[in-house]
């Protein structure tokens, strides 16, 4: 095992087989800090005791997100003509009391209750998803499954046309590429027009429905008033439908690729599905640890404070690195391992924790089980191809398989 100031997270290498680093810093610092400056908190208990305390451990790091989520900071004038809209504080980077008012405004979009209604409805659009490739021999399931599945339902929760997917696509992953730190200038430069773009178009659909309402969720958001505060500002609305395009559909594309990865990838893990399909929602909750379509989240602390052994000054930045946490052989023993019958699976992070725990989870959670319940019906001979390198999306941030070809037949 290499020290740890041989390890560069932000190499793509690094990026793609982490997890030699993770254990590297679970042994040697749980709570290290890198030679770029940030701290990089790696293990399950240290994790959660920052979670647990926001008013140190604080989630406005927007200047940890610069050139993202409509940031670009770092570009130099004149590259654009027009620069997105700065981030707004509304939900992944806010702290009490201002997130509360925000968060109960999704809750009751995404509440548990509302996302078992939606049942026929994930598994209709998977059904016909599948019709369209099942004379196959062969798929790219990123393209073909993982991608339209989610983009699909969060366009229609906002209420978008399905004929503007395709723009919703671009635009999402123009929003979150510059948070891996892995990408050019030049596509950075790209990636904040395509930001622009989006945030034009949020804030065109939000005006007009503050004109005509309608029945989605954008509409709900324009209209919504909580604790008779006053309704959200164009930039609220645009900051949280950005979050809920990039969230809704980003992360859970990762995690039904991933799913499909390891269960297919373990002959032995998918018999066990097949015979017990009842198995098939635990399954999801340990591609979530094994994966962790995010990687990790930025804290940034309020004052001077310790963490485990470790001294953290005021205003320095923290990943919590999730990923790491997830294979803490402390809590998961043999953790490496892709183990659908797993007792303690849902303990994994990767959902976040207290009152940043990811308001899609249970949306996310669903389309993951009905995807893998319907190929592995749908197909019986279903298996992963020789021509697979499962390789990943270059990011320090987010992970997700650049392709998965599956043979159907």
């Amino acid at each position: 095992m290499r020290p740890l100031e041989d390890y560069n997270p932000f190499d793509p290498e690094v990026a793609e087989n982490p997890f030699e680093y993770y254990a590297a810093l679970r042994e040697q610092a749980p709570v290290y800090q890198t030679p770029m400056g940030f701290f990089m908190v790696s293990t399950y208990d240290h994790c959660v005791s920052a979670i647990r305390d926001p008013g140190v451990f604080s989630s406005r790091f927007t200047a940890a997100m610069a050139g993202g989520m409509g940031g670009a900071e770092k570009l130099e004038g004149g590259e654009l003509d027009e620069i997105p809209m700065a981030p707004t504080d509304t939900l992944l980077t806010n702290d009490p009391p201002s997130h509360t008012r925000f968060r109960k405004l999704v809750n009751k979009a995404f509440s548990p209750r509302r996302v078992e209604k939606m049942d026929d409805y994930v598994s209709t659009i998977a059904s016909n998803l599948i019709d369209g490739f099942a004379a196959q021999s062969t798929i790219d399931a990123v393209p073909e499954l993982a991608v339209p599945l989610p983009l699909t339902v969060i366009a229609d929760q906002l209420g978008v046309p399905r004929s503007d997917m395709a723009d919703f696509k671009k635009w999402s992953d123009a929003s979150v590429a510059p948070l891996g730190g892995i990408i050019s200038h030049d596509e950075q430069i790209e990636c904040a027009r395509l930001v622009l773009d989006l945030q034009k178009y949020l804030r065109a659909r939000a005006r007009e429905r503050r004109e005509n309402a309608t029945d989605d969720l954008l509409s709900d958001m324009v209209h919504a008033s909580v604790d008779g505060e006053s309704s959200l500002t164009d930039a609220e609305v645009v900051s949280i439908a950005q979050q809920f395009l990039v969230a809704g559909n980003e992360t859970s594309t990762h995690l039904i690729a991933g799913a499909l990865m390891f269960l297919l990838r373990d002959p032995e893990q998918a018999e066990k599905v097949r015979a017990q399909p009842e198995l098939i929602p635990n399954a999801v909750e340990e591609a979530l640890r094994c994966e962790t379509p995010v990687q990790g989240m930025w804290r940034v602390s309020t004052c001077d404070t310790r963490l485990g052994d470790t001294d953290i000054p005021e205003g320095s930045f923290l990943m919590l690195r999730y990923a790491s946490a997830n294979r803490d052989p402390a809590v998961f023993p043999d953790p490496d391992r892709f183990d659908v019958e797993r007792p303690n699976a849902r303990e994994h992070l990767s959902f976040g924790r207290a009152i940043h725990f990811c308001p899609g989870a249970s949306l996310a959670r669903k389309e993951a089980s009905v995807a893998i319940a319907q190929m592995l019906e749908r197909f019986p001979r279903l298996s992963v191809t020789q021509d697979n390198d499962f390789r990943h999306h270059p990011s320090m941030l987010l992970r997700g398989l650049s392709r998965l070809e599956l043979s159907l037949q």
